[in-house]
């Protein structure tokens, strides 16, 4: 999404598919294998991108849930779905389907997000 388009206050997810998948597709109920990369959201940014806070990759391991069980944040939930593996979607969260006005482990209370992740396996 170019800076222009870019909203200030992020009132619902934005989904945008960077690269389709041709594998299983992640339903409600699949546990579901991702690489992911999360940032804190700045509209000023030509990327969306403010400050690095998390990442699978630095890591090396993949990040494993079940899509629905509330074992992420709310726009991972309904962010993840519809996805292939193989696939690469970016998601722009509003702070109240991430941390809310609670924040965590440095992320500011009413944050919105944004992810970059990649579907590796489906189960």
């Amino acid at each position: 999404m170019p800076v222009a388009q870019a909203p200030k206050n992020v009132s619902s997810l934005i989904k945008t598919d960077t690269q389709i998948g041709n594998g299983a597709e992640a339903v409600y109920g699949s546990n579901v294998e991702v690489h992911y990369t999360g940032w804190i959201y700045n509209p000023k940014a030509a990327d969306l991108h403010g400050a690095q806070f998390d990442s699978s990759r630095n890591g090396g391991a993949p990040f494993t849930f079940m899509i629905g069980a509330r074992q992420v944040i709310k726009g991972w939930d309904v962010g993840v779905p519809g996805m292939k593996v193989g696939g690469k979607r970016t998601l722009i969260i509003p702070s109240y389907m991430a941390y809310s006005t609670g924040g965590s482990n440095g992320i500011p209370p009413n944050t919105h997000l944004v992810f970059d992740i990649e579907l590796l396996g489906v189960k």
